[in-house]
């Protein structure tokens, strides 16, 4: 497992992919600074860990979920720690059946694959078609992290530049208050 122990605040100097560097184009054109960290693919729970002690900040949970019709597509953003049950938030979105979208419309809709997916790809969605969900508890932290387009880099952003990038693509988010099914009373 490769991490890199730097901290970066500059985009990367490599070959990278259009995406990412698309990404880094409009947080530069929107002045927002970020610290960069990369690493091999984090597709395993002890690299995310890893990455969050070089970041000095917990990695956000992203997931890339649709209704039953395959119609209403969602990007939830949640603390990375806390489990995620559809039945809370398809009771606050107001729709049934929440379960996680295919792979091709996470690429049609967002340019990306599975495990890379964050709130920075909403840059690619131009037809608007995801929704942004952020679950309460997140705003709690100062720093949110992702992945820009491709899970070999995380970004950590402030709170408010990562809504700034948001609100700039046109997609305001819906906030959502998620129980923590640890706490449930059996």
């Amino acid at each position: 497992m490769y991490i890199d122990p730097n901290r970066y605040t500059t985009r990367p100097t490599d070959d990278r992919i259009p995406q990412e560097l698309a990404i880094y184009d409009k947080l530069e054109e929107l002045s927002i600074p970020y610290v960069r960290v990369d690493h091999d693919h984090a597709d395993t729970i002890e690299i995310c860990h890893e990455v969050e002690r070089v970041l000095g900040s917990q990695i956000c949970k992203n997931l890339f979920l649709c209704n039953r019709q395959q119609t209403d597509f969602y990007l939830l953003m949640m603390p990375g720690d806390k489990p995620f049950k559809t039945k809370f938030l398809s009771a606050q979105l107001g729709c049934s059946r929440l379960s996680f979208a295919d792979d091709g419309h996470m690429r049609d809709y967002l340019q990306t694959v599975p495990g890379s997916v964050s709130a920075l790809e909403l840059l690619f969605d131009t037809n608007h078609r995801v929704q942004l969900v952020i679950d309460k508890d997140l705003m709690a932290d100062e720093f949110i992290s992702g992945h820009p387009g491709i899970s070999t880099s995380t970004l950590q952003l402030r709170r408010e530049d990562l809504l700034k990038f948001a609100e700039s693509t046109r997609h305001p988010p819906v906030y959502v208050d998620l129980p923590d099914p640890r706490k449930e009373e059996v």
